[in-house]
């Protein structure tokens, strides 16, 4: 018909469609029989909100970008916030990155939501105190999560209602942005494969884990470790606290059997 007829069907054919949806014509999509077989495309206008576009604002990745910019003479502490996930619908790893160090901090989370990536953050604001905070958090780069929508939960003190951290979020499908976190899961995925169930796992289990991903020595860090690169930033006590602890050289284990060795002592 379209074909035939551009005499009268003189637009696109996109355009065809969207009358055919609205109902302009006597036939529908049920007599069109490959349409009816397409599932609906996603449309990304549509999935993001009012409200989160507001949250979003003054905190793109274009902004993260004009404030290193202005604070450049500054010694910034960037760090990078992503999930991991188990079986769909299971349990989460919640990742925290410093960047500088490469050194990453995990924990487990019953479900993908706001409130328990706050619950996290209410953990790490109590164990290490406001100023270690503020220091450590000072900037927070992440994806465009629903989990990670509630940045005044971060960056506001419940205490002071002072802002102690900079939520930032990269651009739609650029995990790239962030490419640092997003390498460092390959180590994770070492010890918990794709597939794994996260549903037994114990937040113990979590700081077994990056003791012993935070104790390989890595080039971009000269050989030297994340644990022993960041000393003079976070010190052994602090780094403790945070449930990340030095495996020696020859016992640091990324085999899948880690977890599996510690569930039999």
């Amino acid at each position: 018909m379209y074909i035939n007829h551009p005499d009268l069907l003189y637009f696109s054919k996109t355009e065809f469609y969207h009358l055919i949806d609205a109902g302009i014509f006597s036939f529908r999509n049920i007599d069109l029989p490959r349409k009816v077989g397409y599932k609906p495309r996603k449309d990304g206008k549509k999935r993001r909100t009012r409200e989160e576009s507001l949250i979003r604002m003054n905190r793109t990745y274009k902004d993260y970008l004009a404030y290193l910019e202005a604070h450049k003479d500054e010694d910034i502490s960037i760090v990078q916030m992503d999930t991991v996930e188990g079986i769909k619908g299971g349990k989460v790893l919640l990742t925290l990155l410093l960047v500088q160090y490469n050194l990453m901090l995990t924990f487990i989370m019953d479900s993908q939501t706001t409130l328990c990536v706050n619950k996290v953050f209410d953990w790490i604001r109590s164990t290490i105190g406001i100023d270690n905070f503020k220091r450590i958090f000072q900037i927070i780069l992440t994806d465009n999560g629903h989990e990670f929508f509630d940045p005044l939960s971060i960056e506001i003190d419940p205490i002071s209602n002072e802002q102690v951290s900079h939520v930032f979020y990269c651009d739609p499908s650029a995990s790239y942005q962030k490419g640092a976190i997003e390498k460092n899961h390959e180590y994770i995925r070492y010890i918990l494969p794709k597939g794994s169930s996260f549903d037994n796992l114990t937040q113990d289990d979590c700081n077994l884990l990056m003791s012993h991903i935070n104790s390989v020595p890595r080039e971009s860090l000269r050989g030297n470790t994340p644990y022993l690169e960041i000393q003079h930033f976070i010190d052994e006590e602090l780094l403790n606290k945070l449930g990340v602890f030095l495996i020696l050289p020859d016992e640091v284990s990324l085999s899948s059997e880690l977890l599996k060795k510690k569930d039999k002592q």
